[in-house]
């Protein structure tokens, strides 16, 4: 679903969108943001769906439904941005449209709390 260039990979990257990036808390997820410092370079994403969501066949459908539902969203971020998504235990029990909807609020929710491009840190 998501290209091997969407992706993150490694587990640096992953730790510095969650710690560094903008945070924005939805009932079955928590999205992560940051826009790293190559502002050149197409978005990524990558995924955390832990033995709380469920056993290992839930984790793999709410894994499928997040990365099926994260590809086409990926076009509409910046450029530069990393994105962790991160189910929470009712993600296991939710319905494709119910991950939709708390994705898209979610990245909006990320989007809003980042700095605009002029301002200083």
């Amino acid at each position: 679903m998501l290209p091997a260039a969407s992706r993150l990979t490694r587990g640096d990257e992953f730790a510095s969108v969650i710690r560094r990036g903008r945070r924005s808390g939805r009932p079955r997820m928590v999205v992560h943001l940051q826009i790293m410092g190559d502002t050149d370079a197409a978005p990524r994403a990558g995924l955390v769906v832990s033995r709380a969501v469920g056993g290992a066949v839930v984790r793999h459908r709410v894994s499928r439904r997040l990365r099926h539902l994260l590809a086409p969203r990926l076009a509409s971020l910046p450029a530069g941005a990393c994105v962790v998504v991160r189910a929470l235990p009712p993600a296991g029990t939710a319905t494709s449209a119910e991950l939709g909807v708390d994705l898209d609020a979610g990245l909006r929710g990320a989007l809003r709390k980042l700095p605009s491009p002029g301002a200083r840190r």
